[in-house]
């Protein structure tokens, strides 16, 4: 009664689809998936052996044979053919993978034989958003898919494995397990009256209460989550020939930022991504601020400010050979809190002079954190990468057990649960009458809902998948 099922395999479009499924390039092995009602007959047309038919052959077994064109005959590649009948395969469908050379001119003849057979172009994302709707997966597992592909580091890729596992999913199950049974007491007592005693208002208001702290901790790590996920943007900016760019080098670990004693050399914004402490960083390597003497670096420049605005975290390099000038400090007090003051070329200064100009900095930038390194022997960039990391990550770097929400839909769909359960402990607090409460928990039902794909409208299940690249 309070379920809105979308993942039903008669709300999507039954033709045999194919794509290439793996990245297209130069590469070892190139793989074509066919799945739907046609794929083993279109098996038949392309896959020629002299003892093998794919229609005849059990699931989950590989066939080496020749790949055909089914208008000229010709042969397109030797390949191996995997078969997977339904519902035991990815989509829940009959699916066929073609696996062939990897080169693109072989690909794309295989595939154009495929097409040829009678099989259509599969959508971005279109066959695990049929994994999805034959009950393979749930949206939130299908959306890790996603996530695992894209994930640029070791944390990154860990999260998505655990949400593809359905740590998320089996979370939010128990909350609507509990959300159901209190919903069919509560209507059992108003359809029944005489017959079924009104549920405890003090016991409903224990796991009412109990199912939103849940929600509270799974809230608690979605910012955490995000940024494993999806990353921050770092700018690192200076005055010209501070070791911005080597600094960039630095974090690296090898060179691609052009570096040299003449001030002004990095003239546009150069972007990096770096993986510090298991978070993706995208760092920007910026044109130096100051006054600039012609056109070129005055667009450099204003690069410089629209990155350093939009930036998760600003890197503020000095330069210790020259200590802390007026320049330094006016880009010092342009910088909000979300900045490390980094003190670059510790290695040409004496102790003492390290010592005097870092006193001056923490003088002129109170309460800022100040890392000395020297980007050009690799000192304290080990250090600097700590502070980052516990600055992005509030002093808890590393990904603890348990479940994290790692997208900002789910987190949405956890604050509009919670509300509705707030409002529901309020209905309780005023004592007013029990079938009010029915609202508001089916309200926070349909919201938990939607991160699983109970819930969730087509429209939302179509802007998912349409964020899924082509063959998956």
């Amino acid at each position: 009664m309070y379920l809105m099922t979308t993942n039903s395999s008669s709300d999507y479009d039954i033709s045999t689809i194919a794509a290439i499924a793996t990245a297209v390039g130069s590469c070892g092995i190139g793989v074509i998936r066919i799945s739907g009602p046609e794929a083993f007959a279109i098996a038949d047309k392309v896959f020629k052996s002299a003892s093998v038919v794919p229609s005849q052959k059990p699931s989950h077994t590989v066939h080496y044979g020749t790949l055909v064109d089914t208008k000229s005959g010709e042969p397109v590649d030797k390949v191996l053919l995997t078969i997977f009948r339904a519902p035991s395969s990815y989509t829940g469908e009959d699916v066929v993978e073609i696996s062939c050379h990897g080169g693109i001119v072989t690909l794309r003849k295989a595939l154009q034989a495929v097409f040829a057979a009678g099989a259509k172009p599969a959508e971005p994302g279109e066959f695990t958003k049929r994994a999805f709707l034959n009950g393979r997966l749930d949206l939130a597992q299908a959306e890790a898919v996603n996530d695992l592909i894209k994930a640029q580091t070791d944390d990154a890729q860990r999260l998505a494995l655990r949400q593809l596992g359905g740590s998320l999913s089996t979370e939010v199950s128990k909350l609507t397990d509990v959300l159901l049974s209190i919903l069919s007491r509560i209507e059992a007592a108003v359809d029944f009256p005489e017959d079924v005693e009104e549920p405890d208002y003090h016991e409903l208001a224990d796991e009412i209460s109990n199912i939103a702290g849940v929600i509270d901790r799974l809230i608690s790590t979605s910012d955490r989550g995000r940024i494993y996920r999806e990353g921050i943007s770092l700018a690192i900016v200076g005055r010209p020939n501070v070791g911005k760019s080597s600094l960039l080098n630095a974090l690296l670990r090898q060179t691609r930022a052009i570096v040299t004693a003449v001030p002004g050399t990095t003239r546009d914004v150069i972007e990096e991504t770096i993986n510090i402490r298991g978070i993706p960083v995208v760092a920007a390597d910026t044109a130096g601020l100051r006054e600039a003497s012609d056109e070129v670096e005055r667009i450099g420049v204003e690069l410089t400010e629209r990155t350093m605005a939009a930036a998760g975290m600003v890197l503020v390099v000095l330069d210790a050979s020259t200590g802390i000038t007026d320049d330094d400090r006016d880009i010092l007090h342009r910088i909000g809190t979300t900045s490390i003051i980094v003190l670059n070329k510790v290695d040409v200064v004496s102790e003492d002079s390290l010592q005097e100009i870092l006193s001056d900095i923490r003088t002129e930038a109170i309460g800022r954190i100040v890392v000395p390194v020297s980007a050009a022997t690799g000192e304290g960039i080990e250090d600097l990468e700590d502070q980052i990391a516990d600055m992005v990550l509030g002093g808890h770097a590393g990904v603890p057990e348990g479940v994290f929400v790692t997208n900002l839909r789910h987190k949405q769909a956890l604050i509009d649960a919670r509300e509705s359960l707030s409002r529901a402990l309020e209905t309780i607090e005023q004592e007013m009458p029990v079938d009010f409460l029915s609202v508001d928990l089916i309200a926070a039902r349909m919201s938990l809902g939607e991160i699983t794909g109970e819930t969730a409208t087509e429209d939302l299940i179509d802007r998912i998948f349409s964020d899924f690249c082509i063959g998956k």
